[in-house]
């Protein structure tokens, strides 16, 4: 799958920290810090594009031209539930964000996504949307999500996930070819039960504390 379309961020400090995430041990507390450290991190990155415009400033010693972001709507999709761990960290670098909900889980039998929850700011259609979810697996639920969310008018989306099988990315490629994704890292492989292998277990329990 070397055609694989996929930004890595691989920073030094997104690295380490993932690498506590995925150590079995990690307690809830801080695999949800630093969950949202790491979203902020990469926000960062998936931001990077975003135009400027310069404006007249006065400083405490003197006037001069600065830069600000040239008025770009954003907003910030959690998948739920697992997505709502990397909101905070996006939101913390990007406080005018408005924020949606997609309800979307897998179904255990079928691996296939179910959708149970749709709420979204009213003007999709103007704002880029980063749509955020930790795993990016079989994709399903990631392109399900996508899916709606075009259907509901949005035209500029980002997909920011912090760890991601190959297949998933596969997936995201095929059906949403205009939709960048944002990951920390790409895993091996996916296992029988179409979890991520090494990955870090299932992030909504590990978020949430309900092992």
């Amino acid at each position: 799958m070397s055609d694989l379309k996929a930004i890595v961020v691989n920073h030094p400090l997104i690295q380490h920290k993932l690498t506590i995430m995925r150590k079995k041990e990690t307690s809830s507390k801080d695999f949800r810090q630093l969950l949202e450290e790491i979203a902020m991190l990469m926000t960062y990155e998936v931001t990077r594009d975003f135009p400027l415009k310069e404006i007249d400033i006065e400083t405490p010693v003197a006037k001069c031209k600065a830069k600000v972001l040239a008025g770009k709507k954003v907003g910030v999709v959690p998948i739920l539930r697992a997505g709502l761990g990397l909101l905070n960290g996006v939101v913390n670098m990007i406080p005018s964000a408005r924020v949606g909900h997609v309800g979307m889980y897998r179904d255990p039998e079928t691996l296939k996504p179910v959708e149970y929850y749709c709420k979204l700011p009213g003007d999709v259609a103007e704002r880029t949307l980063i749509v955020v979810d930790p795993m990016l697996a079989t994709g399903g639920s990631s392109a399900a999500a996508l899916s709606l969310l075009k259907e509901k008018g949005a035209k500029n989306i980002v997909l920011m996930c912090l760890v991601a099988a190959p297949e998933g990315i596969k997936v995201i490629n095929e059906e949403h070819p205009d939709v960048p994704v944002y990951v920390a890292a790409i895993d091996e492989c996916l296992n029988e039960h179409g979890y991520i292998v090494p990955g870090l277990g299932d992030a909504g329990d590990r978020i949430f504390g309900t092992l």
